[in-house]
């Protein structure tokens, strides 16, 4: 830090200025510096790395995880071969001939990770990163970003993207896709441009997703991925001025992170080259697939120069792969884990609750020690639901919850989704829009206190209570309200070994997925 900072053990009258925490510190105002930590005003430089940062806890965060990422660790083989084999796994710091699996190992490895692939099979999973042919300097930004071996959709996805292959990938809700599309297109676009000596970069590769929630956590990753590399980003989403965006893309980028709404909208007023860009990701495809969505995309497609097709979901329906065949010639698919059913770290807990009492079971839960598992998102159906539920939260409970919707800026939205993540605000009442692809690492339990309308987008948001294995509890307010849904619902539940309510089970809604009374669980004391 400067020097009232760097001498933190001083007892200068000076260090009483620096801010202790980072909800001490303001906002960045345009133009001012941002804390590489939280984004706030980076007031201070870090000494050790002469990176902005806003506070003493930022700092310490960011040294934390400079020392993580500079020890070396033991990584085991993740997969038990026979004993005849010797592990195939290769450690990153390992300079020596990787050589490919055998079609033996390949067979064996998909088997144990529940890795299927339809189409092109030729090309092996990977065991590392460094298997991959990356970058230096991605390997490096890959682990210090907290990566430290391949999740089995990236073991598949890596390989097959960078061999050219348009894929259909399905896989469980957390478990790595943004990371094993955006690090393919990370290391292609930086080889480019180093070969090619490119001064002002032209967009290579495109990814679209439905939320600006959802591009935003997106761009934000990529920039981690390619830092220090011949890589830059632009952001086009509604909520921001065009210009802006229009102006980042003339710059000069590789990357276009972007709504289809408002790319349509760019490239409608403006002209705006996109004849260079090889890879195109359409991300949360099946709602793509939505109307309105589906024609935006395919108008967006058109105007590509036969790109590189990816197309990613937690749930993949019959339609996608329709699609999929329809804009490029070979497509090959990916499934890892279960996909349309919800993760299964994620515990499940379905309550029946009448419509008038779903507030005061909310708040109990809330106020339970033994049931409130912070921080929490609540999902709810409508927008002004979002706002009276999260005031009625914090008026009965005490605890500080906050709205978040499709009707709140886009300030308002990133400063919600920031304070959720730092730990000030614990309880988060959403619509939908939280519930597809935002990676809020920090999510231990969501709450669907309105059941949504279909059983993917339920799988989506009970998702929220899982990244990348870790356990999560999900608890879901049931009633005849949902009666549509009973049979899916029903079978998810069975799935996931969750107890099924009585009074659901003895639903004549829900006949032909579950027989009342046979095989069913006792409902856990205290709900």
């Amino acid at each position: 830090m400067e020097s009232s900072v760097a001498a933190e053990n001083d007892s200068n009258a000076a260090e009483d200025d620096v801010k202790e925490r980072c909800w001490d510190q303001r906002e960045a105002l345009p133009g001012e510096p941002r804390c590489v930590i939280c984004g706030r005003y980076g007031e201070y430089i870090c000494d050790e790395t002469d990176d902005d940062i806003c506070s003493l806890e930022c700092k310490g965060i960011l040294l934390s995880r400079l020392a993580k990422s500079r020890q070396p660790t033991a990584r085991p083989c993740p997969v038990k071969l026979p004993a005849t084999d010797e592990c195939y796994y290769v450690r990153d710091n390992d300079k020596s001939e990787v050589k490919p699996l055998t079609t033996d190992q390949t067979e064996l490895l998909r088997r144990k990770l529940d890795i299927v692939v339809k189409g092109d099979t030729t090309v092996p999973p990977v065991l590392s990163f460094a298997s991959g042919k990356l970058p230096q300097k991605l390997l490096e930004n890959i682990e210090v970003a907290g990566y430290e071996m391949p999740t089995p959709v990236q073991m598949q996805a890596i390989p097959s993207t960078l061999a050219g292959q348009s894929l259909l990938v399905s896989a469980e809700t957390g478990s790595g896709k943004t990371g094993s599309f955006l690090i393919p297109i990370v290391s292609r676009c930086a080889k480019v441009n180093e070969e090619h000596f490119q001064n002002q970069q032209k967009p290579l590769a495109m990814v679209l997703t439905p939320t600006r929630e959802l591009c935003i956590q997106v761009e934000d990753q990529a920039k981690v991925l390619g830092k220090g590399l011949p890589f830059k980003t632009a952001l086009v989403v509604g909520g921001d001025a065009m210009a802006g965006q229009l102006h980042r893309i003339q710059q000069g980028v590789s990357l276009i992170v972007g709504t289809p709404g408002r790319l349509i909208d760019l490239l409608t007023k403006h002209e705006i080259e996109l004849n260079t860009i090889s890879i195109l990701v359409l991300d949360e495809v099946d709602c793509m697939l939505q109307r309105g969505f589906l024609e935006q995309v395919m108008q967006i497609f058109t105007a590509l120069s036969q790109p590189q097709v990816l197309m990613y979901s937690a749930t993949i329906p019959k339609e996608a792969e329709r699609m999929a065949s329809s804009m490029a010639k070979k497509v090959t698919v990916i499934s890892v884990g279960k996909p349309n059913k919800p993760n299964q770290a994620v515990k499940q807990l379905a309550i029946w609750v009448d419509s008038k009492r779903k507030k005061q079971k909310l708040f109990d839960i809330l106020m339970s020690k033994q049931h409130y598992k912070p921080p929490v998102i609540v999902f709810v159906g409508s927008r002004l639901g979002a706002d009276l539920l999260s005031e009625a939260i914090t008026v009965s409970t005490g605890l500080k919850a906050l709205p978040m919707h499709g009707e709140k800026s886009m300030k308002d939205r990133r400063e919600i989704v920031r304070s959720f993540l730092v730990g000030e605000v614990p309880v988060i009442v959403a619509t939908g829009v939280l519930g597809r692809g935002i990676d809020l690492l920090t999510v231990k339990q969501v709450i669907v206190f309105d059941m949504p309308n279909s059983i993917k987008e339920y799988v989506h948001q009970v998702g929220r209570a899982s990244r990348m294995g870790e356990e999560g509890t999900a608890i879901v307010f049931v009633n005849e309200e949902n009666k549509k849904l009973f049979p899916e619902l029903v079978e998810t539940l069975k799935t996931s070994g969750a107890a099924i309510p009585r009074e659901l089970a003895n639903s004549r809604h829900s006949v032909g997925s579950f027989s009342a009374g046979r095989g069913q669980k006792k409902r856990k004391h205290g709900y």
